[in-house]
């Protein structure tokens, strides 16, 4: 068995009641030119910190040149260091190793430590065993909330100086196992064809894809060998380092999400949403018009400036709809129900817009969405108004919100004209990924919408497909990619 050593800061960091082992103060190995020429040498870092350019940090980067074996490496804390990634790892296991633990929990909030994969709170063996694989350390401090929605809430690397005697003793027994079980060698970093950025804002609360969906994003993009990052509009600067984009931010035009993708597009990047589509689906006035040239059923629309209000009612019976051509999730959309509403949601409206759409109301219990990718189908949903309003979001003032049920559809049951309908208004626009719109009522359907940036949410859209939703996404990305290195558009 090879080597084995173990770093602290301090020598009186390694209890007196602990056996006697190899023990090396951190700066006496970033000094040892000895243990630098030492190869197979397994190192256990027990610094007292590890974030980055401390002692234990160093320890940890100097080690991995020095090619030996390393709890904890740089590249898990670094990986720790990142919350939306850590955060996206453990979604995956929150429904499936949580479950139990609910069962048998007294609290909501509950913290415990994991020593080398073992938890010293019962009932947490997987979870335990599973984040130390995602973060191979000797101590993780890990915070969860159990209840209707349970979720790693906080997960970060702890100090062997800040365990009582009771923690020290499970800690002492996990690292005897370790030590005469080894540990693997971790495996080797795949390397990937291709790098993508997916652009999304944690904090946005109606975001086109949910945390659960842009994990399972990344996992079927490195399946592929496609490299997956998150990335914020904070990394605007570093957005030629990749290949791809793919954004899951409700876009504007106005709106640094158009920006990604032009300046993307500039740097001959693999783009979905493309400018054009952003351009196109964004404004409800340039679809209105689309639209009623391609002569497909929609719902009877008038495009009225400030000065032509009282035409309406030539035109649309009551109540009708009035929108702000900027809108998205049911925002800017308003119910009237006779000529004194009609002005005054119009004149609320015209505060922003200097034109406004009218459009026929037409009220039915869902409305179709349908996803196309690439001019094909991709899947089928339909979006349930919420309870007690006419709008599938119920916007309820100071950022609050009701969304009604779903309900995912297999492609092939979904009526043809229904299909054919989506398809050819999709076309409209582009081959990218868009989610048309319709309502069904009897035999006739009205073309609602086009969204060039439609919801890819774990649990909603993906109910039919699974993670196959995600590999043709991805497949599709891998060969526009394919193409472009081939020098074909």
């Amino acid at each position: 068995m090879s080597r084995a050593i173990i770093l602290v800061e301090e020598l009186e960091d390694w209890p007196a009641t602990f056996p006697a082992v190899e023990l090396v103060r951190a700066r006496d190995y970033l000094a040892s030119s000895a243990l630098q020429e030492t190869r197979a040498l397994r190192v256990i870092n027990l610094c007292r910190g590890y974030h980055y350019l401390t002692l234990g940090y160093y320890c940890s980067l100097l080690g991995e040149a020095r090619r030996h074996r390393l709890l904890p490496s740089v590249r898990t804390l670094a990986d720790l260091d990142r919350k939306n990634l850590y955060e996206l790892v453990t979604l995956e296991l929150n429904q499936e190793m949580l479950r139990p633990a609910m069962e048998s929990a007294a609290a909501e909030e509950l913290s415990f430590n994991i020593y080398f994969g073992k938890s010293e709170r019962p009932g947490f063996t997987w979870l335990a065993r599973a984040l130390y694989e995602a973060f191979p350390a000797p101590i993780l401090r890990v915070n969860l909330h159990l209840g209707e929605k349970s979720e790693v809430r906080a997960i970060e690397a702890g100090a062997l100086h800040e365990l009582d005697d009771a923690q020290q003793r499970l800690f002492l027994a996990a690292l005897e196992a370790l030590l005469n079980r080894g540990w693997r060698r971790p495996r080797a970093r795949r390397h990937f064809r291709y790098d993508m950025a997916i652009l999304h804002d944690p904090a946005e609360k109606l975001a086109p894809s949910n945390p659960r969906a842009l994990a399972r994003m990344i996992r079927a993009g490195r399946r592929l060998g496609i490299n997956v990052e998150l990335v914020t509009r904070r990394d605007y600067d570093r957005l030629a380092e990749y290949d791809a984009l793919f954004i899951r931010e409700t876009t504007h035009i106005d709106h640094h999400t158009y920006q990604f993708a032009r300046t993307a597009e500039r740097e001959g990047m693999v783009v979905i949403d493309d400018s054009d589509s952003i351009v196109r689906c964004t404004n409800k006035v340039y679809l209105a018009e689309l639209i009623d040239a391609h002569e497909l059923a929609a719902p009877t629309t008038v495009i009225i400036n400030r000065d032509e209000i009282d035409r309406v009612e030539q035109q649309l019976d009551y109540p009708m709809v009035l929108k702000i051509p900027d809108g998205s999730f049911s925002r800017g959309v308003h119910k009237v129900q006779n000529r004194t509403e009609l002005h005054q949601v119009a004149a609320q409206l015209f505060a922003s817009s200097d034109l406004i759409l009218a459009q026929a109301f037409v009220y039915t219990e869902f409305d179709w969405r349908i996803g196309v990718l690439n001019r094909k189908p991709l899947f089928a949903c339909q979006y349930f108004m919420s309870k007690h309003h006419w709008q599938i979001v119920k916007h309820e003032g100071e950022g609050r919100f009701k969304v009604g049920n779903h309900r995912a559809v297999p492609v092939a049951e979904v009526p043809e004209a229904v299909i054919q309908l989506a398809l050819k208004a999709a076309n409209l626009i582009g081959n990218g990924l868009y989610g048309v719109d319709i309502k069904q009522s009897g035999n006739r359907l009205y073309l609602i919408e086009i969204n060039d940036n439609p919801n890819l949410d774990a649990g909603v859209e993906d109910q039919i497909l699974g993670m196959a939703l995600y590999q043709q996404l991805m497949q599709e990305f891998l060969r526009r990619l394919e193409l472009r290195r081939n020098g074909r558009p």
